[in-house]
């Protein structure tokens, strides 16, 4: 583990990120399979952190104005919720933009943990938080937040701990998994503690195919620049021209799937072996799962929280629901 400490500020990155020859592994264990894919979480280079922004701007993604909309507009109901002197712990945290309005509403929060995988964004989130909340603490960590992390002793009195999950990641995550990670979120703030997550809601389907294949192509640069990352990374050669980028419905695992479709033949290597895809092959990239308000509390009371609250706006497009975590 290594710490950064930034001159202009006093925050300081945990970077326990996974190195090139993990990143290599994980990649050549998931993609040497019968069924090619690859772990979304790898899409989340600081290079891909960047463009998944620019996703969140155009305008057939509508989660992220949606959600913004509903955290601005009912922030005080949800910190009133979350309560005072709250240590809130952010999961994949990006630039933070939807946390300042959390932040702005709560009353005097114990402090701020951004963990996120991309470490250049993430050290210039905290430096811009620093400046503007001169009074919270915040330790930013670069980590796998899929696997158990340890979190950082920054105050003695916390009232709650939350663990702020916004922007449906959670319907990245294949429905299996979904019980298994919100278990270990409750372990980690531990009985009586809080998860504010976003979970988006099941709509129309053309609606949901254009948010994620977007008329600028910036999903489709999204999603291929993990083969870019690969040869940058890993050098494993893929001809990115080669690939063609298919975001689809799939009503039997009721989200969008994201996948690359090989045009061409091509021969890679990665940590030092060859693999060859033929014209037609597919890798899996990403999914995004949605839920009915029924569904998520269900699994939700699986992994041992109870559906507190729930917020959505008047199309009932998006939720932001607050969950706690049972003694």
């Amino acid at each position: 583990m290594t710490v950064e400490q930034h001159e202009s500020t006093g925050a300081e990155v945990e970077d326990l990120s996974p190195s090139s020859r993990e990143v290599a592994a994980e990649a050549l264990e998931s993609l040497r399979g019968p069924s090619p894919q690859l772990p979304c979480k790898l899409l989340y280079d600081d290079v891909g952190a960047r463009l998944f922004e620019q996703i969140c701007e155009q305008p057939e993604y509508y989660p992220t104005r949606t959600e913004t909309a509903i955290l601005r507009v009912r922030g005080a109901e949800i910190a009133a919720r979350i309560g005072p002197h709250a240590l809130v712990v952010e999961f994949g945290s990006g630039a933070s933009t939807k946390t300042r309005h959390l932040l702005d509403a709560l009353t005097e929060p114990a402090g701020y943990v951004p963990i996120d995988i991309a470490r250049e964004q993430l050290a210039e989130t905290a430096r811009a938080l620093d400046e503007d909340y001169p009074g919270l603490r915040v330790r930013p960590v670069c980590a796998d937040y899929t696997k158990p992390i340890t979190l950082p002793k920054l105050v003695d009195e916390v009232e709650n701990t939350v663990v702020f999950f916004p922007g449906s990641t959670i319907g990245n995550f294949e429905q299996r998994q979904v019980v298994g990670f919100l278990r270990r979120v409750a372990r980690l703030v531990g009985p009586g503690g809080g998860l504010l997550i976003g979970v988006d809601l099941k709509k129309d389907r053309h609606v949901l195919e254009a948010a994620y294949d977007d008329a600028a192509g910036v999903s489709r640069a999204f999603i291929k620049n993990v083969l870019a990352r690969l040869n940058r990374e890993c050098g494993a050669g893929f001809d990115l021209d080669a690939w063609r980028y298919r975001a689809r419905w799939c009503e039997e695992r009721s989200g969008i799937v994201m996948e690359l479709i090989c045009e061409r033949p091509q021969r890679v290597t990665i940590a030092g072996e060859t693999l060859e895809f033929a014209p037609g092959a597919v890798i899996h990239c990403e999914d995004s799962h949605k839920y009915s308000r029924e569904s998520f509390a269900a699994l939700a009371a699986e992994a041992g929280f109870s559906v507190d609250s729930v917020w959505t706006d008047d199309d009932e497009l998006f939720s932001v629901q607050y969950l706690t975590a049972d003694g």
